[in-house]
């Protein structure tokens, strides 16, 4: 079998460390550097896939839709997200690192479809939560994932985003009866119950990371 090549790196601001596009026939990997495993993979992305398709049939047959997905990353949540909404609503992605973008407009759109090349997606460059705060009541549905999900976090400043802080921006960004919808790899009963806390209420969802039925089981919020 052919071995995975760095066909790309890219700085993550703030961080000090960088990550790395890797290739292997038509299979790409990003992965940090010096950290054993990967944070992401063309072969397994039927959860991410699910995240945007959970949220967005809740608020499908609105008008005017605007929804934020917090993290591009291989960009199949935002071709998720177009596939699921009219041709009127705007799907504002914020990505903190510049190089994620650029390699979703090079060779690893194709696995996605090129998403970036809808114009109803838009590329808001920096974090997130900074964009979650400037935009009260901007958002038919918030989808996050941001890092490995609420307790699964290589980058400290992404502990902000789940805290009961971070949760109540994006609560305050919601448009009425706006949906948001939260990744991670894993279970988190005492995550569930600080959404709870600010008000929101709260479902569960597990899913597959390959479709259809295979994979490791991921976790989605819907909370609302």
């Amino acid at each position: 079998m052919a071995k995975f090549e760095v066909i790309g790196t890219a700085s993550i601001p703030g961080k000090g460390s960088e990550l790395r596009l890797l290739q292997r026939n038509d299979e790409f990997s990003i992965r940090i550097a010096g950290s054993p495993g990967e944070l992401m993979n063309t072969r397994l992305h039927g959860s991410e896939d699910a995240l945007a398709e959970l949220a967005c049939e809740r608020i499908a047959d609105r008008t005017g839709i605007r929804v934020l997905i917090g993290g591009l990353g291989m960009g199949f949540t935002l071709a998720a997200a177009l596939r699921s909404l009219p041709d009127s609503a705007e799907v504002v992605v914020a990505e903190l690192v510049p190089g994620v973008v650029d390699w979703n407009r090079g060779p690893l759109g194709a696995a996605a479809g090129y998403p970036l090349n809808d114009p109803r997606a838009v590329v808001s460059l920096g974090d997130v939560g900074e964009l979650l705060r400037r935009e009260p009541g901007g958002f038919d549905a918030i989808m996050l994932d941001v890092d490995n999900g609420p307790e699964g976090l290589t980058r400290k400043e992404n502990d902000w985003l789940y805290s009961p802080q971070g949760l109540a921006a994006a609560q305050e960004a919601l448009r009425p009866d706006g949906v948001l919808a939260i990744w991670s790899a894993g279970q988190d009963p005492a995550f569930t119950e600080r959404l709870r806390r600010i008000g929101l209420l709260v479902e569960e969802v597990t899913v597959r990371a390959h479709r259809p039925g295979k994979g490791a089981k991921h976790r989605i919020w819907l909370a609302c």
